[in-house]
C-alpha cells in the first residue's frame, strides 16, 4: 500500500542512463505485483503457461530487469520475510477485497464486461509460494543477488543502502524513507511507456527521492517524518487519522513537538507508540553477501523455454541483448510460443 506522503515530498526526474554502474536494491513483492497488475491479457487475466501456472513475473523480470542489466544497471533483490503481527489483520483484509474483486469479476465475465473484467482482474493479483520461488531461481540464474529478509523488504533495503553497498532503493512507495533509506528511486520497472485511460500514452522516467533533501525542505527530523506517516496511515494502520492528509499532518507536527499530546488529542483507535517501535526496530540480517556474476544461460532456457513455454527465440535475442549483442524489441505477447 505504502505511506501516504506523497503530497508533501518532491521527486526529481532523472533518466535510465543516470543509474548506469549503480547498484541499485529493488523491493521484490513491490515489483512483482507490478508485473501481475499490468503484464496480462486482454480479458484481464495474468499470462500462464499450459499447465496454468502464471508466468506474468517470469515475463518482467526478464524483459524489463534484463534491459536495466543491459544499460549497465547492478539490480538485487530483497523478498519479505516474516511481516510484524500487527500486519496480519491488515493483510486479512486485503484478502476480503481480493475476494470481492474476485466475485465481480465473475460477474462481469458473464455479462461479457470486457472493461469491468479487466479492472477486477488486477485487483485480485495474489504472490504466491511458486511464483516467489520461481522467481529466485530464474533471477540467480541471471546472475542478480536474492536476500531473503528476516522481516519486511523495505527495512532490509535501507539497510544495505545506509551500509552504501548499494545506491539506492528501487520501489514504487515511500515506505523505506522510515527506515532511514538515503536514497530511492521510483518507476524503474515500470514499462517506459504507459497507455492512460484516456488513451494518451505517455512516457515513464525513473524519480529520485533523498531522504536528507525531504527532511530539510520539510523543516522535520526523522522521528517527525515517521510521526507524519502514522497519521496519514501506513501499512499497520491503513486508514490513518481520519481528516488528517500529508499536509495537515506536518502543519500540526511542527506546531506540536510532544508526540503523547498530538495523540491524546486526536484519540486513535489504534497504538501510535506500538508501530513508532517498528519503524524503529525492524529486524535485518546483517551477514549478506552481494555478488553479481554473469548470466547462466543453460539454466535461464531451462527455467523459461523448457519449464514455462516461454519463446526460445525471444529469450535468445534477450540473452543476445545482455551480451552486448544487437537485437530487436517485441511486444509481452511475443514472449510465449
Amino acid at each position: 500500500m505504502g505511506v501516504k506522503l506523497s503530497g508533501i515530498i518532491n521527486k526529481k526526474a532523472i533518466d535510465f542512463s543516470d543509474l548506469k554502474g549503480k547498484k541499485i536494491a529493488v523491493d521484490f513483492s513491490n515489483m512483482a505485483y507490478q508485473f501481475l497488475s499490468s503484464i496480462r491479457s486482454q480479458e484481464g487475466a495474468p499470462l500462464m503457461d499450459s499447465h496454468g501456472n502464471i508466468t506474468s513475473v517470469y515475463v518482467g523480470i526478464f524483459s524489463r530487469i534484463s534491459n536495466l542489466m543491459s544499460q549497465g544497471i547492478e539490480p538485487c533483490f530483497i523478498f519479505d520475510g516474516k511481516p510484524p503481527e500487527l500486519k496480519t489483520h491488515v493483510q486479512e483484509e486485503r484478502e476480503y477485497r481480493k475476494r470481492v474483486a474476485e466475485e465481480k469479476f465473475q460477474e462481469a465475465q458473464q455479462e461479457e464486461d470486457f472493461e469491468s473484467m479487466g479492472k477486477y482482474a488486477k485487483q485480485t493479483s495474489r504472490l504466491s509460494r511458486d511464483i516467489i520461488e520461481g522467481s529466485k531461481i530464474l533471477l540467480k540464474s541471471l546472475g542478480l543477488p536474492v536476500i531473503q529478509a528476516p522481516s519486511e523488504a523495505d527495512a532490509q533495503i535501507s539497510y544495505l543502502c545506509r551500509k552504501k553497498d548499494v545506491w539506492a532503493a528501487a520501489t514504487s512507495d515511500v515506505d523505506p524513507l522510515l527506515y532511514k533509506c538515503p536514497r530511492i528511486v521510483t518507476n524503474l520497472t515500470l514499462s517506459k511507456r504507459r497507455k492512460l485511460p484516456s488513451g494518451i500514452t505517455i512516457k515513464i522516467t525513473p524519480e529520485l527521492i533523498e531522504l536528507k533533501e525531504v527532511l530539510k525542505s520539510l523543516k522535520i527530523n526523522q522521528d517527525q517524518l515517521i510521526i507524519i506517516s502514522i497519521l496519514t496511515g501506513t501499512d499497520y494502520n491503513p486508514q490513518g487519522i481520519k481528516g488528517i492528509g500529508s499536509k495537515k499532518a506536518l502543519n500540526l507536527i511542527r506546531t506540536q513537538k510532544d508526540f503523547d499530546k498530538i495523540f491524546k488529542e486526536l484519540k486513535p483507535d489504534f497504538n501510535w507508540k506500538q508501530i513508532y517501535a517498528i519503524f524503529k526496530s525492524m529486524p535485518v540480517m546483517e551477514n549478506y553477501q552481494l555478488k553479481w556474476s554473469s548470466p547462466d544461460e543453460e539454466k535461464i532456457k531451462k527455467f523459461l523455454v523448457d519449464k514455462h513455454e516461454f519463446s526460445e527465440e525471444r529469450v535468445d535475442k534477450t540473452l543476445q541483448q545482455l551480451t552486448k549483442k544487437p537485437t530487436g524489441q517485441k511486444g509481452l505477447d511475443s514472449w510465449t510460443k
